[in-house]
């Protein structure tokens, strides 16, 4: 297939490099025949995702600085100005204080809190309201989360509270939006060899321990995200919405680690 994605376009937020969850996603509608812009805060960034743009045929970057309204103002201004109207959003967007994702969660400090819960939550939120007013047909917005958001997962912390914010945000924004015919879920991916899963202390720890106890004794790959976000996308999903899709080879159903394993 080649063309699930045919004549539809839309953002992705998120990519920081060729390992991002956000750049397997931005793949998988590209080979799917999809038009893509992308967002980056930065010229640091934006020399990172330009030759990827490139790469699936996309001329279209946008600088976005999702703490700022007068850039969001300014993004999505220059999204309309080429566009006019959009059929899906990615956002992959998530923060905290790399230095706070070690040691215990009770010592989050305050700025970080909501630094956190800003960029990671309310960030989602905000793309998501410009993104619907471009879609007068319908469309489909498509975040992502973690199963640290209902489980405690070592040194997530103040992630497993933003993330669990995310996902009721997501089922809030599916219901005011579900009127317009648009669809918004989540995909909730176990650990990937990401720059954002880099900065967790233990984060190989983590990894190893879910590849093998996972019932399908791997981890998720970029592809398998990839492909549950086209589906989300494409008119395949007509009927999803509010949903946290697990991409984690099943390792959100144990109780604990395989027999052997213990």
């Amino acid at each position: 297939m080649a063309d699930l994605m045919k004549g539809k376009r839309g953002l992705v937020m998120g990519v920081a490099n060729k390992r991002s969850i956000a750049w397997g996603i931005a793949e998988a509608l590209a080979g799917e025949g999809a038009e893509l812009a992308f967002s980056y805060q930065g010229e640091l960034f934006g020399d990172r995702v330009r030759p990827l743009a490139e790469s699936v045929g996309s001329d279209f970057l946008v600088d976005m600085d999702v703490t700022s309204d007068a850039a969001m103002d300014a993004g999505f201004a220059a999204l309309k100005d080429r566009w006019q109207t959009m059929d899906f959003l990615v956002h992959a967007i998530g923060f905290s204080d790399k230095d706070e994702l070690a040691g215990r969660f009770k010592d989050t400090s305050r700025e970080n809190f909501r630094n956190s819960m800003d960029i990671s939550v309310y960030s989602f939120i905000d793309a998501a309201n410009r993104a619907a007013a471009m879609m007068p047909d319908g469309g489909s917005i498509i975040t992502l989360t973690y199963n640290g958001s209902q489980r405690v997962a070592p040194f997530y912390n103040v992630m497993g509270p933003a993330k669990a914010a995310l996902e009721g945000a997501v089922r809030y924004m599916a219901n005011d939006l579900g009127p317009e015919n648009i669809r918004v879920n989540a995909i909730s991916p176990g650990p990937m060899k990401t720059l954002a899963g880099a900065a967790i202390a233990g984060a190989r720890k983590t990894y190893r321990h879910t590849g093998a106890n996972a019932p399908l004794r791997r981890n998720v790959t970029q592809e398998a995200v990839g492909g549950t976000a086209v589906y989300l996308a494409s008119d395949y999903g007509d009927c999803t919405s509010g949903e946290i899709i697990m991409v984690d080879g099943g390792f959100h159903v144990l109780a604990m680690p395989q027999h052997d394993n213990l």
